[in-house]
C-alpha cells in the first residue's frame, strides 16, 4: 500500500517485508483534537475524507450520524480501489479540498516532512490547511463531544460512568477482531493466521454471551463508541472476511444474539446509507499475488441485512 517518508511517497516495492510473517498495524501519528492545538470549534470548517471500504473511515461516518453532524461536518470519498499511490481520488470519487489525484498530496500539504502512513479518515481544517488527525478512534470521539453546542445532536457515546467498560472493551474488540481479522488475513504463517483467527472467534463468542442476558447495546440500553467501533467489522465479516481472510470457523449469521444486534444498528436512521456490501466485496477480493492472484468476485453470500432485528 505504500507510505510517506519524509514527504516522499514510497511503493510497496520499496518496503521491507515482515520476517515473522505476522501482520502489525502501524500506529497513527497526526492526533490533534479539535477545540485544541490551534484547532477552535467552527460550523463548516472541518471535513472528513473516507473511504467506503475502509472499517477504520466507517467508525467515523456512524458518529457523524449518531451525533447528526451530517450538516456540520462535509465528507468526500476516496476511490475505494488503491492504486500504486495508495487511496486516490477520480472523477467519480473527486477531492473537492485541494483537487488532489492521491491522498497523500493532502497529507504533504499539511506537513511537507510527513512521514508515516497515508489512510482514511482524515479530519482536515480547511481553514489552516491541516490535517487534524487520521486517528479513527480520536475523531469518533472528537464527533461524540467536540461540536455540542455547535449543531451535534443524539446520544452520549462515552457517558462518564461507563468509561471504563467502554474502555476495557474497546480495546478487546480493537486487538483481538477489529485488528484480529486483518492479522488472520494478512497473515504469511500458519503460526500467525491460527493466532488472528483464535483471537477473532474468541471475541465473537464472548459478544454473543454478553448479548444473550437481553441487552440491547453492549453497554445496556444506550449506544455507545463500542458499538460504532465493533459495527464496521460485522458488516463485513460474512461478505468478505470470512471468505477472503479464511475467518471462516463461524459467520456472523451463526450467532443469533450477535446477528439481531447486526441488524438493530442497520437499522437505525441513517446507518444503512454507510453500508455498502459491494464495494466490500470487490476490495476485499480484488486481486492480490497472495490472497486472490485471479480476482475472481465470488458470487455470494445472499444475506438479508433488512429482515427484522427481532428475528434470528
Amino acid at each position: 500500500m505504500g507510505r510517506m517518508v519524509d514527504g516522499q511517497w514510497i511503493t510497496d516495492e520499496g518496503i521491507a517485508a515482515r520476517p515473522s510473517g505476522a501482520w502489525e498495524r502501524a500506529p497513527s501519528v497526526l492526533r490533534d483534537m479539535v477545540g485544541a492545538g490551534g484547532f477552535p470549534m467552527g460550523k463548516g470548517r472541518y471535513h472528513l475524507v473516507a473511504a467506503w471500504n475502509c472499517p477504520w473511515a466507517h467508525r467515523a461516518l456512524l458518529g457523524r450520524v449518531f451525533k447528526g453532524l451530517k450538516d456540520v461536518v462535509h465528507v468526500s470519498y476516496c476511490a475505494p480501489r488503491r492504486s500504486d499511490q495508495g487511496w486516490i481520488f477520480t472523477d467519480d470519487y473527486p477531492d473537492p479540498i485541494i483537487g488532489a489525484t492521491a491522498l497523500h498530496e493532502l497529507y504533504t500539504r499539511a506537513r511537507p516532512d510527513y512521514s508515516g502512513r497515508v489512510t482514511v479518515p482524515i479530519l482536515w481544517d480547511g481553514e489552516t490547511s491541516r490535517i487534524v488527525s487520521n486517528e479513527s478512534a480520536d475523531i469518533l470521539r472528537m464527533m461524540d463531544h467536540a461540536w455540542d453546542g455547535h449543531g451535534a445532536a443524539g446520544p452520549d457515546l462515552y457517558p462518564t460512568h461507563l468509561r471504563a467498560e467502554i474502555d476495557a472493551w474497546n480495546d478487546c474488540i480493537h486487538s483481538n477482531l477489529n485488528n484480529g481479522v486483518y492479522r488472520a488475513g494478512f497473515a504469511e504463517t500458519q503460526k500467525a493466521y491460527d493466532a488472528g483467527v483464535t483471537d477473532v472467534f474468541a471475541t465473537l463468542d464472548a459478544l454473543e454471551d454478553r448479548l444473550s442476558d437481553g441487552r440491547t447495546w453492549l453497554m445496556g440500553n444506550g449506544v455507545t463508541e463500542t458499538d460504532l467501533r465493533l459495527f464496521p467489522t460485522l458488516a463485513r465479516f460474512d461478505v468478505a472476511y470470512h471468505g477472503a481472510f479464511k475467518c471462516n470457523i463461524r459467520r456472523l449469521i451463526d450467532y443469533p444474539y450477535l446477528w439481531a444486534y447486526a441488524r438493530r444498528l442497520y437499522a437505525w436512521p441513517g446507518v444503512a446509507d454507510t453500508v455498502r456490501f459491494d464495494i466490500y466485496k470487490a476490495g476485499y477480493y480484488s486481486p492480490s499475488p497472495k490472497r486472490n492472484p485471479l480476482g475472481i468476485l465470488p458470487a455470494g453470500p445472499m444475506i438479508d441485512w433488512n429482515m427484522s432485528p427481532s428475528r434470528s
